[in-house]
């Protein structure tokens, strides 16, 4: 059936309500915001694609996909050289910048694997359970629970030698 003759009944509600947080989870999952807009464009057409099958939660229907379309596509790019400039860590943000101190998580986390990333997006940023956040990425609750922890030890190597303040404390 045409896209234009389909219903897509509720689909501008759910753009307009979550649109805002599924951008936002897209940008920690990719690390900028163009592809962060790539991934929630790609996730929206895969769920009217799916419209009639997908009757109940339709934003976790997105929210999985873009999951899996993040990993999908880092394992394409790990597949294939890429040239990379060396990345500068960032300077030291203003402690009332808070647009600052979230492009340096933007950065930090860009630097984990994809699994590692979405974990850490669902546990933290999300505030999902490990068993909610295993549903959603298809695994179990131990590599929800390992991925984390390496991803949150990671972080830890990335950001030390940042000159970071938070909560106008130095870190």
């Amino acid at each position: 059936m045409p896209w234009k003759d389909r219903d897509f009944d509720g689909l501008s509600a759910l753009v307009a309500e979550r649109g805002s947080a599924l951008l936002g989870t897209a940008v920690l999952l990719t690390g900028s915001r163009a592809a962060g807009e790539d991934l929630v464009q790609a996730a929206l057409e895969r769920l009217m694609r799916s419209w009639g099958r997908v009757r109940d939660d339709r934003e976790g229907y997105l929210r999985r996909t873009m999951y899996h379309l993040a990993i999908d596509d880092w394992r394409r790019r790990r597949s294939r050289p890429e040239v990379l400039a060396e990345v500068e860590p960032p300077a030291r943000p203003d402690t009332s910048d808070v647009v600052a101190l979230r492009q340096v998580l933007i950065t930090a986390l860009a630097k984990l694997p994809p699994r590692q990333r979405a974990v850490l997006v669902l546990r933290y940023w999300e505030q999902h359970t490990e068993a909610e956040a295993a549903r959603v990425l298809g695994c179990s609750v131990g590599s929800v629970k390992s991925n984390a922890s390496r991803g949150l030890a990671r972080l830890r190597e990335i950001t030390a030698d940042w000159d970071l303040f938070v909560n106008g404390a130095a870190r």
